[in-house]
């Protein structure tokens, strides 16, 4: 869902694919045993968070992103834990309407916008394996539980490993799931590449119908191969995008990428109808997140 400091209108993502049988209700996999057990055929689990425990993310896995980062978004991203935290076996990223104070302020009339506002009126978190867990190729799926209302943007989404080398968005974008809560029965699955992204209206996505998002758990997957990105919601593909061999513009597909969770408020897309106050506050909830990649 990054689309550094870029917005992002259309795009689309998740889905998920893994055995598991129902995914209603807090049905917790509680350990990378049964993970393995579980996995798909013909794929070998090699990293796994199964958010067991209490306290902070395990920071093997994970690193913070603080502060307003991308998409003109309302929030201010924290790593507090009244925003992010792991308890009863899940990962918790919940978004609050306080105020709070901008770091990186520097004056109204700054040229960045993430450093106009004195202060934030929304905080949250978002967290990235950026530098500590990436991967090419394989199937990564994300089992979650969606937050609600008119101005949410969660999403659950991939970065190549040069981004900071080559910019957005030549590093490419696969966004596995995405969501605006104005648009409460749909999801979203999307690559950005540098042919192929919002800005040029290119963008390659589709969306499909999702039935309880907020009050069920739901797993969003990619299947990713030299040849194509599938992507699943619940196990069952919805779109693909295949690799046209031409040039990296194309498919920058073909180098490791890092996974990134967050639940934006506002912004360039999830903003589009407003903010509803009176929803805060608001939680994503993540059952696991798993990396497969082919025996």
């Amino acid at each position: 869902m990054q689309k550094p400091l870029i917005s992002k209108y259309l795009i689309p993502l998740i889905f998920i694919g893994l055995t598991l049988g129902s995914c209603e209700g807090n049905n917790k996999k509680t350990n990378d045993t049964e993970a393995e057990e579980e996995s798909p055929a013909g794929y070998t689990l090699v990293w796994a968070d199964e958010f067991d425990g209490k306290g902070e993310p395990n920071p093997d896995n994970w690193a913070y992103e603080i502060g307003f980062i991308r998409n003109n978004e309302a929030q201010y991203y924290t790593d507090d834990p009244k925003n992010i935290r792991v308890e009863d076996g899940f990962l918790i990223i919940e978004a609050h309407k306080e105020k709070v104070e901008n770091e990186a302020f520097v004056s109204e009339e700054a040229d960045n916008w993430m450093k106009k506002e004195e202060y934030g009126k929304y905080t949250s978190a978002s967290i990235t394996t950026k530098d500590l867990n990436e991967w090419k190729y394989g199937k990564v799926s994300v089992r979650a539980k969606l937050p609600k209302g008119t101005g949410t943007w969660p999403a659950i989404w991939m970065l190549g490993k040069n981004w900071k080398e080559v910019g957005w968005p030549q590093c490419g974008e696969i966004d596995i799931m995405e969501h605006v809560g104005y648009q409460s029965d749909s999801i979203f699955g999307t690559v950005h590449t540098e042919a192929f992204n919002h800005i040029k209206k290119t963008e390659v996505g589709k969306s499909v119908f999702i039935e309880n998002p907020y009050d069920d758990f739901h797993e969003y997957s990619i299947e990713w191969t030299p040849e194509k990105i599938v992507f699943l919601l619940d196990g069952t593909a919805y779109h693909q995008f295949e690799n046209l061999h031409k040039t990296d513009a194309e498919w920058p597909f073909d180098q490791p990428f890092h996974l990134k969770l967050n639940l934006a408020i506002g912004g360039s897309w999830g903003g589009l109808k407003g903010i509803d106050d009176s929803i805060f506050p608001q939680k994503m909830i993540i059952d696991y997140a798993r990396v497969y990649q082919l025996q």
